[in-house]
C-alpha cells in the first residue's frame, strides 16, 4: 500500500481514506445494532462504537492490500 493518493493534485493519505470508509461502515453497523435492540445488552455504547471503528479500520487496512486494491 502506498502512503498517499493524488486526488485532483492534492495528496491524501491512504489511511485517511480508509478511515472515512470505516466511519461510514461503522455508522451502518451501529444503525443495524440499534435497530436490532442489541445495545440494551451493552454497558457503554460509546466504547462499543469506538471499538467497532477500530476493528473495521484494522480489517480494511489488512483486507485492501490482500485483495490487490491499489490505494
Amino acid at each position: 500500500m502506498t502512503g498517499e493518493i493524488a486526488l485532483g493534485g492534492v495528496y491524501v493519505p491512504t489511511l485517511l481514506l480508509l478511515a472515512l470508509v470505516a466511519l461510514v461502515l461503522t455508522w451502518v453497523v451501529t444503525r443495524l445494532i440499534g435497530a436490532a435492540g442489541l445495545y440494551r445488552f451493552l454497558a457503554y455504547r460509546a466504547a462499543v462504537d469506538l471499538s467497532l471503528l477500530v476493528l473495521i479500520l484494522c480489517g480494511l487496512s489488512i483486507l485492501v492490500p490482500t485483495l490487490g486494491i491499489r490505494l
